[in-house]
């Protein structure tokens, strides 16, 4: 019962005594503030140089591996640099420059071809565009060259070669497992 009727102490007053406590048997083994003798046990026996080359030696550093204060590979990159990088070293450069165009399509064909007309998909020098309707896939087939001109001062000379206009598909008369093999009606689409 001597616990119940021993005052109550806060944490901030025993934290003060454990450090109290730890001051004392610092100064009575000799150690003092600031001191490069460390605090450990092994200080005593290694030496600054010695817990040093422990540590080293516990989680295997080299000397390469520690951090200076000049900045090296491992700190944080900015990410514009960084994306840069990868790319170059992967060889998308024509791959990023090509995905650009199709960001900024309405910036480079004008926003009344834009709304008309979106590019589908780019392979091997191929621009595939999607028309809307078939007098704008007309008349973007009798753009291309001036298209074919501005994609090159934007992606390089070279990187498209050709542009394939698609007019808008037809309707599938193909509904459902009892369909036909065949034609299909004789009508005109695209």
């Amino acid at each position: 019962m001597a616990d119940d009727d021993a005052p109550r102490r806060s944490g901030l007053e025993v934290a003060r005594q454990a450090l109290a406590a730890a001051r004392v048997e610092a100064r009575r083994l000799g150690h003092l503030p600031g001191s490069s003798g460390g605090g450990s046990p092994r200080a005593g026996v290694l030496g600054s140089a010695g817990a040093a080359g422990e540590r080293a030696r516990r989680w295997r550093i080299t000397p390469e591996q520690r951090s200076g204060a000049h900045p090296d590979d491992r700190d944080p990159q900015l990410l514009g640099p960084t994306l840069d990088r990868l790319v170059a070293e992967r060889g998308w450069q024509t791959d990023a420059a090509v995905g650009g165009v199709m960001g900024r399509w309405d910036s480079i064909v004008g926003p009344e071809v834009a709304a008309h007309a979106t590019p589908v998909s780019y392979d091997d020098g191929e621009l595939v565009v999607q028309a809307d309707s078939t007098a704008w896939a007309t008349q973007i087939r009798l753009l291309a060259p001036a298209l074919l001109a501005r994609l090159a001062d934007e992606l390089g000379s070279g990187t498209v070669s050709s542009v394939t206009v698609r007019g808008p598909s037809g309707p599938s008369w193909k509904k459902g497992r009892l369909s036909v093999r065949g034609r299909g009606p004789r009508d005109t689409y695209g």
